[in-house]
């Protein structure tokens, strides 16, 4: 699906084809991004459906000189994620999460359930990712846990590549130093793709 034109990517918003294609092709890619962010079953599904609900409203402004169509997807996840945050810090009492238990099916909890099972160690991993500074966490979350390059993640976060590079050596060589051998995702945190 990396192969969908820019114009393929605007007709998200408009041709149901279209949308179902990019769908069923990052789809999984979203949950485990959002699966390990989120610790809740309900939230996540809820999450995951805002991202794509964003991704057809947003789809007309995708600009292929941006970025791929995958990375401009876990753009927008990322945005949905820090915005929900934001909003659980102002209420603790959120309505998408009370309706979004409701609208999910038994086989549905419990592929979420797995999902977030299967992401369990990840989101240990990414609570010592929280002693990073934000900006080299990011690049970090981009480049080592969703697959990006560096220069995908550049343009995810709006900064010049050589940003994002430095930002990636400082933030891998403090969590070397901060986890050392004693996790066993560790090594693979630590590889990139350029």
């Amino acid at each position: 699906m990396n192969a969908l034109t820019e114009d393929g990517v605007r007709r998200l918003g408009r041709d149901p084809e279209a949308l179902e294609e990019f769908y069923r092709a990052h789809v999984r890619d979203i949950e485990r991004f959002i699966a390990r962010r989120v610790a809740d079953p309900h939230e996540a599904a809820d999450l995951t459906a805002d991202v794509f609900v964003a991704l057809i409203t947003h789809s007309a402004d995708y600009r292929a000189d941006r970025g791929s169509p995958l990375g401009w997807a876990y753009g927008i996840a990322r945005h949905t994620v820090a915005e929900h945050r934001r909003q659980a810090a102002r209420s603790l009492r959120l309505t998408a999460r009370i309706s979004g238990r409701a609208l999910l099916d038994a086989d549905s909890l419990v592929r979420v359930e797995e999902r977030l099972d299967a992401e369990r160690s990840a989101r240990s991993l990414y609570a010592a990712l929280d002693t990073l500074p934000a900006a080299d966490r990011a690049v970090v979350e981009l480049v080592a846990l969703d697959g990006l390059t560096v220069a995908d993640a550049a343009l995810v976060l709006g900064v010049k590549p050589v940003t994002a590079r430095v930002r990636l050596h400082r933030a891998r060589r403090k969590i070397t130093t901060h986890l050392g051998d004693g996790i066993p995702a560790a090594p693979a945190l630590l590889e990139v793709q350029q």
